[in-house]
């Protein structure tokens, strides 16, 4: 300890004010525990808030109103082009997050939650130094780790000053709309910007190292997704990869390895959009009992309790699916553990979400698991092609498919491919986790005509009731 420096005690402190980190602290203090947060930008929200989920969705909301208004044409509505102003999107979006982030700030407040500006470093299982604050280290009863992730640069090639190579931070910045965009990466992130550059007027090229977009999802729902970019997107080249990228003062020259051709081309920008990696390193575990892995995940429990008794961690810093409801609820479940209740993580359908156009969401058991597993499982689809909602809104492309056990009946898994997939996931969330069989979701009402039909009827599919398409032949 330094002389004179000031040293102040808490019984929880939460390393990271982003969603996992925030869910944590105030769950924390309505359990009567006194809290602080460190969070290096002072104010809560994290990477979710400031760089990530919300803008990137508030800007594809602009994105979709453009391809609505394309699509308007078809029923007889006819717009002029689409006049953009950066300035005002770039408002907009900033005034969508500092309403939210003032929000926080409020509740914080109101919870008696302290956050404390600065970086936190352990020194030891009870003590951690702050660099950047008045307070210069705490003591603390027990710790949550909810430093999040970064965003993964390509392997030899870190961007460089010029600007012209960013990662989706520097997308999200909406600097300007380049004319050429290079993509590299075809998983969520990826397809979300490119989606959105694409709409607001760039060339879009996407190349992706395995053989098919959104890998992370089962192939048939990736697919209307994939013809539906294939018209937006200027190019797709799947199987390929960057071999290298020279920033230039008016474009970026990369060298692509793969069947694309020419193998050298220009852009003006390059989004590397290739995964993140965990913020474990340099904020001094190796002082403590906490066991970190290869990749620099930090190994928890249920409880989400590490290796250190007195310190838990949440979130993508944790591994796993590096979604921000994922730290949310994982946050609550560490809060509650350290409160004395009897909480675990133990979540059977995690749904994902992909804001493109159109939408993919799932949870649970996925086609793709099921035959690695050679688990048996019967898998119903509904086209929406045959719903009556899909085609008064122009969208066919789309599908609603169940993955249910074909013994008893259990739903395991849906996935959705179409608008407002997002929003439609959770009734299949919550049939998995009830244990709900798929005649439960067909005797079901649903109201007519809606979207949320497809659920129906893609579970009277299995039943062999399906009103409007055929039963399988047996």
């Amino acid at each position: 300890m330094v002389m004179g420096e000031l040293t102040q005690e808490t019984e929880l402190l939460v390393i990271g004010g982003g969603p996992g980190g925030y869910a944590a602290a105030f769950r924390a203090a309505d359990l009567g525990l006194d809290v602080t947060v460190v969070e290096q930008e002072g104010r809560l929200g994290g990477v979710c808030l400031f760089r990530g989920c919300i803008p990137s969705k508030t800007l594809l909301h602009v994105a979709e109103l453009v391809q609505e208004a394309r699509r308007a044409e078809e029923m007889g509505v006819a717009f002029d082009a689409p006049r953009l102003d950066l300035d005002r999107m770039r408002r907009w979006k900033n005034q969508v997050v500092d309403r939210l982030a003032r929000g926080l700030t409020d509740l914080s407040r109101s919870r008696g939650v302290q956050v404390i500006k600065g970086r936190a470093v352990f020194e030891g299982s009870q003590y951690v130094r702050v660099q950047g604050s008045e307070v210069s280290r705490f003591k603390y009863k027990h710790a949550i780790i909810a430093t999040g992730s970064r965003a993964t640069p390509l392997p030899g090639h870190e961007p460089g000053k010029g600007g012209r190579v960013v990662n989706s931070s520097g997308a999200l910045a909406l600097a300007d709309i380049p004319a050429r965009l290079l993509v590299v990466g075809g998983g969520y992130v990826g397809l979300e910007l490119g989606s959105l550059y694409a709409s607001l007027g760039s060339r879009v090229t996407v190349v992706e190292n395995n053989d098919r977009l959104m890998t992370g999802a089962d192939a048939d729902l990736a697919q209307p997704l994939s013809r539906q970019l294939g018209e937006l997107f200027q190019a797709i080249h799947t199987g390929v990869r960057v071999v290298s990228l020279e920033e230039r003062e008016d474009d970026v020259e990369v060298t692509l390895e793969g069947k694309v051709d020419p193998p050298r081309q220009a852009f003006d920008r390059v989004l590397v959009a290739i995964g993140r990696s965990p913020n474990s390193r340099e904020i001094g575990l190796e002082h403590t009992r906490v066991t970190v892995s290869e990749r620099g995940f930090i190994q928890v429990d249920e409880q989400r309790r590490t290796s250190d008794p007195r310190i838990f961690a949440i979130g993508d810093v944790v591994g796993g699916a590096m979604l921000a409801h994922k730290a949310m609820y994982e946050g609550k479940v560490a809060a509650e553990a350290i409160a004395g209740k009897a909480s675990a993580f133990d979540v059977q359908a995690m749904p994902a979400v992909v804001y493109t156009d159109p939408q993919i969401a799932w949870c649970g058991l996925t086609e793709e698991e099921a035959r690695s597993r050679k688990q048996p499982v019967k898998v119903t689809r509904f086209p929406w092609s045959a719903s009556g909602r899909a085609a008064t809104l122009g969208l066919s492309r789309g599908m609603t498919k169940l993955i249910v056990d074909p013994g008893s009946g259990r739903v395991l898994g849906m996935g959705i491919v179409g608008r407002e997939a997002g929003e439609m996931i959770s009734e299949g969330v919550l049939a998995i986790e009830m244990g709900a069989l798929a005649e439960d979701l067909a005797l079901s009402v649903h109201p007519h005509p809606t979207l949320s039909e497809s659920e129906e009827e893609a579970a009277e599919a299995f039943l062999g009731s399906s009103t409007h398409i055929l039963p399988a032949r047996k």
